[in-house]
This record gives C-alpha cells, sequence and structure tokens, in this order.
C-alpha cells in the first residue's frame, strides 16, 4: 500500500464517501453530495478535487451525453494538475497514471454517442498513456478496458459495456 498524505484531505474523504454511496446503489444521493463539493470547490478550485469528482460523477450517469461532460472536466483537471500536488496527496500516485483512464473514459462516452471518429481519438491517446498504468490488478483492468473499447469502437458497437463502471447498479 502507498503511503498517504501526511494531512487528511476533507474534500478528498468527502469524495471517497460519496463514490461509496454511489457503488452500494445511492446514485441519486452520491450524485447530491458530489454536486455540493463541486459548487464548494468552484471551477478554479484544487486541479485533484476537481478532477477526482468529475472523474467519478461521470460513472454515476447512464446517459453518455452527461458522463462526458463530467469526464471531460475530469481531463480538463488532470491538464492543471501538477506532479507535486499528486504527491502531496498521496506519495504511490503519478499524474501520468490519471491519462489512460481519463481517455479511456472519453472513448467509451463518444462511442456510445456514435462518434466513432472523437472515440478513435481518445482510445488512441489511452493506448499511448497505457505504459504509465501500474502492473498490478488495477492497471490489468484498465488495459482489458482499452481493448475492449477499442474492440467496440472497431465494431461500432454503441451499447453499454457490462464491464463500464456503475453499470451493476
Amino acid at each position: 500500500m502507498a503511503t498517504p498524505s501526511a494531512s487528511p484531505d476533507r474534500t478528498m474523504e468527502a469524495i471517497g464517501h460519496a463514490v461509496a454511496e454511489g457503488q452500494a446503489g445511492n446514485r441519486a444521493s452520491a450524485r447530491q453530495t458530489l454536486l455540493g463539493l463541486w459548487s464548494a470547490i468552484g471551477a478554479t478550485g484544487d486541479p485533484l478535487h476537481r478532477c477526482s469528482l468529475a472523474h467519478h460523477m461521470a460513472d454515476l450517469y447512464e446517459d453518455p451525453a452527461q458522463a462526458l461532460a463530467w469526464d471531460v472536466r475530469a481531463l480538463d483537471a488532470a491538464d492543471a494538475m501538477t506532479a507535486e500536488r499528486v504527491q502531496e496527496h498521496h506519495a504511490g500516485l503519478d499524474i501520468a497514471g490519471f491519462y489512460p483512464s481519463l481517455h479511456l473514459n472519453l472513448a467509451d462516452d463518444y462511442r456510445r454517442l456514435g462518434s466513432f471518429e472523437a472515440a478513435t481519438e481518445h482510445i488512441n491517446a489511452a493506448k499511448t498513456h497505457a505504459p504509465s498504468l501500474p502492473q498490478n490488478p488495477y492497471g490489468d483492468l484498465l488495459r482489458g478496458a482499452i481493448q475492449e473499447v477499442a474492440e467496440a469502437i472497431a465494431g461500432r458497437d454503441r451499447s453499454r459495456r457490462a464491464s463500464a463502471p456503475g453499470s451493476a447498479a
């Protein structure tokens, strides 16, 4: 297990609690909590908070257009984040490791919306960033999802993936 930051980050803790609530099936309540946090963080707030919140918020929507809006926010926030900020939060994190998942989610959103050219651009970006993934079950999961979405894009398949985050809820 990686070493977390020395001081607690109340916003990240609140995001984590809301994510757990959504994973437990309380999606509407989790969305409301995260929307409240989003308002408190603000459009120019801490990029780590914005990226984490938006990344998880997207998973709480069945509608790919709504998910896309949040996934775009997550990528924008990641682009504003510094490696130092990520390390302040958690010594075991690397900003480069965020990008495969962020681009994967965007590719999947665009694919579900039938925008296959945009989906292809993002799945290619996810593949480019995939070497940054850890060699562990999480990295394996993402590498498999990248392959799955790439195949769905090639097949012009717009259906929701059974393995997509939030599909079981």
